[in-house]
């Protein structure tokens, strides 16, 4: 979530060569065959109004097919006008009576969402990577964008715009277009979205089909940033509000946050509790049930904090309920203050479990009027799903090719400390300090060591490393971890381990030196333990949550793995790791010690008119295609 437009998912594709057939779902090496789904995340799809808006004081109103989200003009000006149409009824989801929003659609939907001189490159999403892509060759058909309303809960996606079964819809159109299966690329929400989606699909295909039609429309997954087990700032987003980066206060944030279904989709989950498995039940008894088993191993009540590194929310609750509970500074001033001491607040520690089940928000009912309705979204679109309860642990999806990206090593939110403020609501909690994961240890606002059970990094600035690492456990019990530089390298600093030992739900720690002046991705790959499925987990040091998916190392390890994956002479099962050299014009720069261009081997000197500095004059030798072929 954190951030400003965080975004999602998705795609690699195609790519130049001819030679191949898909039998089955298999692709025998025809890039061209392929096609990327893109399924944009948290705050990273325009939204444009679907009404008539008149804004007083304001001569910019809001008419049919206006930007909402993101005019950045608008809400400056009429801030008020640009709530009504961005807000929703917290207990049934419809709009504002006055106005109304819809998701735009297309690739222009996640591109920029603030296009503008000065807001484009803010606001941009996938530019880089569509731009990426052309370089490669890759068709504009084959790049499927499925953009979707992402204030909803996900039942009332299917519900009100039908969103999954447009989405089913759309792998099945790029078959039939392209040849081939899709690749799926998702960052953040996005991977909460498509893990419900697979679980949709379900109830909407014959049993005996549901693998078939995987395999024959999805080749791989990419899921980068994936909260698996929640995000803390969530949290803090419910609680004193998130204001995306936006000019407008805290308050008015937390008033437009707690309005949406989805904003408790990344709620933090305990590891230890699940639920019933609906899909069987549904077979069992031919009735979709409102609620399901929510229960929690013994592990859960033996270890602290739910298996997150510390309790997440502390939180002082006052001695008053009600209005009384935030009087003002005037009547603070004026009471008798050798009364006050029975009135002491009361501090409550409360765990993953403890948020996610709707025990903290209980707790909070009397002293905060957005309990109330949070607790509805809670029970109604999250534990009472039909589908699936989505706070609840990731099992691996049923996919052959997994490939879970995030960064690390990063300065992550991980708990908090809250007290009343004083102020009315909406600005009545007051954060009063922060506990952070840093590269191993946890630390408060304030600098403090704090106990608690730190993991072995810490997180992508955004999500916790306890949350994004939960895919290591779809790894075997035999893992190759390979560690390489992130920057174009010689192959003289890669470090391998073959076959580690993978304890179930244990992280693995490789024992592998590291440069302090040095950037890594380790990469932790099995395509064993599950026949004909492969997993891979890639762990890239200091890589931002937000700034992920434009990051032009991962954009390259994803080509090679896709160009390799497909390509009918490679040898092994995951791209080779021993070199990484320059793939485009851009990734040639300019050697001043040497007076030449960097890495001769592949970029020479080729003034082109317009060129302004020698950088720019240092270009390939061959065509990308030719050297990609030293990957394989």
């Amino acid at each position: 979530m954190g951030g400003h437009v965080y975004l999602v998912v998705v795609i690699l594709l195609l790519g130049t060569l001819h030679r191949t057939s898909v039998d089955g779902g298999e692709l025998s090496g025809d890039y061209s065959k392929l096609s990327g789904i893109i399924i944009p995340g948290f705050a990273s799809t325009q939204l444009r109004a679907w009404s008539i808006l008149d804004c007083p004081y304001s001569p910019l109103d809001f008419n049919p097919l206006d930007l909402v989200w993101l005019d950045s003009t608008k809400l400056l000006s009429a801030v008020n006008c640009w709530l009504k149409c961005m807000i929703l009824d917290p207990y049934d989801q419809t709009d504002h009576p006055e106005c109304k929003s819809r998701p735009d659609s297309g690739l222009s939907a996640i591109t920029e969402l603030d296009p503008g001189y000065i807001t484009g490159p803010l606001s941009s999403v996938w530019k880089e990577w569509i731009k990426w892509c052309i370089e490669f060759g890759i068709e504009a058909n084959a790049i499927l964008a499925a953009p979707y309303d992402w204030r909803l809960s996900p039942s009332k996606l299917e519900e009100r715009d039908l969103y999954f079964h447009q989405l089913k819809l759309t792998f099945e159109t790029a078959l039939k277009l392209r040849g081939g299966p899709s690749i799926v690329f998702a960052h953040s929400l996005g991977n909460n979205v498509f893990r419900y989606f697979l679980e949709w699909l379900k109830l909407e295909i014959a049993p005996k089909k549901y693998t078939q039609w995987l395999d024959e429309h999805i080749h791989a997954y990419f899921a980068v940033g994936s909260p698996l087990l929640g995000a803390a700032e969530t949290v803090k987003a419910t609680l004193s509000g998130f204001t995306f980066g936006l000019p407008i206060p805290e308050g008015t944030a937390r008033l437009m946050i707690n309005s949406f279904g989805s904003s408790m989709w990344m709620m933090p989950v305990s590891k230890y509790c699940r639920t019933d498995n609906v899909y069987w039940k549904h077979f069992s008894d031919g009735s979709r049930k409102t609620h399901h088993a929510y229960q929690c191993d013994e592990h859960e009540y033996q270890s602290n904090y739910s298996g997150w590194p510390t309790n997440l929310v502390n939180i002082e609750i006052p001695s008053m309920r009600g209005v009384d509970a935030y009087p003002s500074l005037l009547e603070v001033a004026q009471t008798n203050l050798s009364t006050m001491e029975c009135g002491l607040p009361t501090q409550l520690s409360f765990s993953a479990r403890e948020v996610s089940d709707g025990t903290f928000f209980k707790a909070i009912e009397d002293y905060d009027p957005d309990s109330k309705r949070l607790l509805h979204q809670l029970d109604k679109s999250y534990h009472g799903d039909p589908v699936l309860n989505p706070l609840t642990p990731w099992d691996r999806p049923p996919l052959k090719n997994i490939f879970c990206i995030y960064g690390i090593d990063m300065k992550t939110e991980v708990g908090y400390y809250f007290a009343p403020s004083g102020k009315p609501y909406p600005d009545n909690w007051i954060i009063t300090d922060v506990i952070y994961e840093i590269e191993g240890s946890l630390y408060s606002r304030s600098g403090n060591l704090v106990e608690g059970n730190p993991g072995a990094a810490s997180g992508d600035e955004t999500v916790p490393y306890h949350s994004l690492s939960w895919c290591k456990n779809w790894l075997g019990p035999k893992v190759n971890i390979t560690r390489t530089p992130q920057s174009e390298h010689d192959g003289s600093d890669v470090q391998v381990h073959l076959n580690v030992e993978h304890p179930h739900e244990a992280d693995i720690i490789p024992n592998m030196t590291r440069s302090p002046r040095v950037k890594y991705i380790t990469y932790y790959e099995d395509s064993e333990s599950l026949p004909g499925k492969r997993t891979a987990v890639w762990e890239l040091d200091k890589a931002n949550h937000r700034n992920l998916v434009r990051s032009p190392i991962l954009m390259r390890e994803l080509w090679l793995e896709m160009w390799h994956d497909i390509h009918p002479d490679a040898k092994s099962k995951f791209v080779m790791k021993a070199k990484r050299g320059p793939l485009r014009d851009e990734d040639c720069y300019w050697d001043y010690g040497k007076a030449r261009c960097a890495w001769p081997d592949y970029c020479e000197y080729r003034y082109v008119f317009g060129d302004v500095h020698l950088g720019q004059s240092c270009r390939l030798k061959n065509s990308s295609a030719d050297l990609l072929l030293h990957y394989l």
